[in-house]
């Protein structure tokens, strides 16, 4: 039998560990009515497995850099099955918050890695190409647990959904670990001393900063509009498995920003230039989603939903380009997964207040119509760090510096 492409299995790993983060929107309807939550507070639930993300993701990644990226990204997976298979069976509001928050630690754990690891298990020419599809892999994963999962909540509840997410991370645990070679694994010095280093020459550098802030208002936006979309649709009358589809199809569409990235990327288009164009894109459509520039049916929701769709798909072009700045913007060979974790802070912290800021005005405004106003400011801001990045990357050209060697 033909061996599976390594670096193909830390791709679906990942995906694994993202049908966690999407398996709850779809649930959100019915755990409101359960919990009797406000809108507000939905938006919390929904970004709570963000804060380990928020809190814990460069310390995190520095020690996934000390302990090697394989057995980082198993141990994330185990602990992702076991919160979610224990999450199923919980019978209060607050252990399956508790465990959300767990989860989410598994999630770091078994994400960070992998843009390190890839990078270790595939030649240089297909590097940017590889890190684009993987940063396919949240999309693509929410898009399957938005589609997938009102079926089995349907079928058997919520818990069942919950259970049959923590048996495909405990499978996918085992086949990362047979599948990618340990040869492939690099593990830093791993003292005290290693991991504060690590970490201090991350921050003291600037790249980290800027891809990571660029990180977190893409992420803030694009899940309070994805996350929410269920409650929207639900609000506006939409039958469940219509709207189920219009989600999944939404968030999937990233995934075409996100590939298509590598692939620019790879044909010489500048890193700056395609993150413009997806902050660009992202302010365009929610605008025209969202603002109240005409009717409700008819022509209008299908360019309300068009609208949507060029939000998510062009504005994917932004973590795909930004996972392949980060092995080049790292300060070393050594920081890579350190800087990823350093991003993914950024990026934790934008899906965990994206959703309650958008939920906030929303409430205030009596209506969503209001969301254009908090995502162009999202990407506004992402525009003025898109050409910060350009400068920081002119400079770091010109001084002879490059992207860390691969051995």
């Amino acid at each position: 039998m033909k061996r599976l492409d390594p670096a193909l299995v830390v791709v679906l790993a990942g995906i694994s560990a993202a049908l966690h983060i999407g398996k709850l929107p779809p649930a959100l309807p019915v755990l409101r009515d359960t919990l009797h939550i406000t809108l507000v507070q939905a938006g919390f639930l929904l970004s709570l497995v963000q804060v380990a993300g928020m809190t814990l993701g460069l310390a995190i990644g520095a020690a996934a850099d000390a302990m090697g990226t394989r057995r980082t990204m198993v141990l994330g997976l185990l602990i992702l099955s076991l919160a979610s298979l224990a999450g199923g069976a919980a019978t209060t509001a607050e252990a399956l918050l508790v465990l959300r928050a767990v989860e989410g630690a598994g999630f770091l754990l078994a994400s960070l890695p992998a843009p390190g690891l890839i990078r270790r298990l595939v030649e240089p020419r297909r590097l940017a190409g590889m890190l684009g599809l993987w940063g396919a892999y949240m999309p693509f994963g929410t898009a399957a647990a938005l589609l997938v999962g009102p079926v089995f909540i349907a079928v058997t509840g919520w818990p069942g959904w919950w259970w049959l997410l923590g048996a495909l991370s405990l499978c996918m645990a085992a086949v990362l670990w047979m599948a990618v070679p340990a040869e492939a694994e690099r593990r830093a010095a791993g003292s005290a001393g290693g991991l504060r280093a690590r970490i201090m020459r991350t921050l003291r550098s600037p790249g980290p900063w800027l891809a990571s802030l660029a990180f977190a208002v893409y992420s803030g936006q694009w899940l309070a509009v994805i996350g929410f979309l269920p409650t929207i649709y639900a609000q506006a009358g939409l039958a469940t498995g219509y709207a189920a589809f219009a989600t999944a199809f939404a968030a999937a569409v990233n995934m075409v920003g996100n590939i298509g990235s590598g692939r620019l990327l790879q044909r010489g288009v500048p890193a700056p230039v395609l993150l413009q164009a997806g902050y660009v894109a992202m302010a365009v459509g929610a605008a025209l989603a969202f603002a109240p520039w005409g009717g409700e049916g008819g022509w209008q929701a299908l360019a309300r939903y068009g609208g949507v769709l060029l939000f998510s798909s062009v504005g994917g072009l932004i973590p795909g380009t930004l996972f392949s700045l980060a092995v080049r913007v790292a300060p070393d060979e050594g920081s890579v997964s350190t800087t990823v974790g350093w991003m993914q802070q950024w990026s934790a912290f934008g899906q965990f207040a994206g959703p309650p800021l958008a939920a906030w005005a929303a409430a205030r405004a009596g209506g969503w119509h209001v969301t254009w106003w908090v995502t162009g400011a999202f990407a506004l801001a992402g525009m003025g760090i898109a050409a910060a990045i350009g400068r920081f990357l002119a400079g770091h050209d010109a001084a002879g510096h490059g992207a860390p060697s691969r051995p």
